[in-house]
């Protein structure tokens, strides 16, 4: 991590966020004025709480070790696993549960806790095709798969979730995409190592509810032309992008300058949650990035299991 960034640090945010990244008592968190209060599972792990409602973004709470960012990079080899006695512990006591659970593509650092925590909370996964598929194979219940290829707009009870098209970040001199692929519904072969667990497209979801509204990324591009109008409160933005043309410039005024951009998938989920370290200094370029494409929008860092009320 970047030694001058805390990992409570908080650039132009709030007063109210403030206190709540600096450990102020939970009846802080309602000072934001919504329904909503976002929650950072590390990674693009997101819980979004909307009354009594919850909705999940890529939950990963296993974080085995990959060596994703050591310089020799992820082995594809690596031995998928789903630490259940964690996921257990935060369920049996209350702190996690889910109605839906909102996959943005197929990498190991997204997907491979979802079926266990579908099974356990009854929640609705909504993603690609390839994204069912592998979840089926890994004992996901198929009853509670819901196919999404983008453009899906749909209503519940108290909060509403619009599927976008979206892009995988790209990297390397010759911007690829890390485990490409597809693989159909009708594949029932179980993934068993990282590299199994292909990106099968990408989507992003605008989640709104309590009289607010959340723009996630899980990868470090976008498609501009599925977020023309769209004015969310927060933007979830991960750190990257170096091969996309102006990546936070042109993504802040498509979406109008947002009045909050969160930090997301900045942390090295090589290590356990509760350690939140920042591997490559990515928060501090996304902070300069904002502020100088959209200095009227507040730059939210939160750590581990950190909230916020936008």
């Amino acid at each position: 991590m970047d030694k001058g960034l805390s990992r409570r640090g908080l650039f132009g945010a709030s007063a109210a966020a403030a206190a709540i990244l600096a450990g102020a008592p939970p009846a802080s968190a309602a000072a934001g004025g919504s329904g909503m209060v976002l929650r950072w599972w590390g990674n693009n792990g997101w819980e979004i709480r909307i009354g009594s409602k919850t909705i999940l973004i890529d939950p990963w709470l296993t974080r085995f070790k990959t060596g994703t960012y050591t310089p020799a990079g992820a082995d594809p080899r690596t031995p998928l696993a789903v630490n259940r006695a964690l996921i257990d512990d935060y369920l049996d006591r209350g702190v996690l549960r889910a109605d839906h659970i909102l996959v943005t593509h197929g990498h190991y650092d997204h997907l491979t806790d979802v079926p266990y925590l579908a099974e356990r909370t009854g929640a609705t996964i909504i993603g690609t095709e390839t994204h069912l598929s592998l979840m089926a194979a890994m004992g996901a219940p198929e009853a509670q798969l819901a196919i999404a290829t983008g453009g899906e707009d749909l209503t519940f009870d108290g909060y509403s979730i619009r599927v976008l098209r979206s892009l995988h970040s790209a990297t390397g001199s010759r911007a690829q995409v890390a485990f490409p692929g597809t693989r159909p519904l009708s594949r029932r072969d179980r993934p068993r190592v990282i590299s199994d667990l292909l990106e099968g497209g990408t989507l992003a979801y605008l989640v709104s509810g309590g009289g607010a509204s959340v723009l996630d990324f899980g990868g470090s591009n976008y498609i501009e032309s599925e977020l023309a109008g769209l004015r969310p409160d927060v933007v979830l933005l991960p750190p990257g992008g170096a091969k996309v043309r102006e990546y936070v410039p042109r993504l802040l005024r498509t979406l109008g300058g947002p009045r909050w951009v969160a930090a997301t998938h900045w942390d090295d989920f090589d290590l356990p949650l509760g350690q939140a370290h920042d591997p490559n200094g990515g928060l501090e370029v996304l902070r300069k990035a904002v502020a100088a494409a959209s200095p009227g929008s507040e730059f939210v860092v939160l750590d581990h299991l950190g909230e916020f009320t936008p």
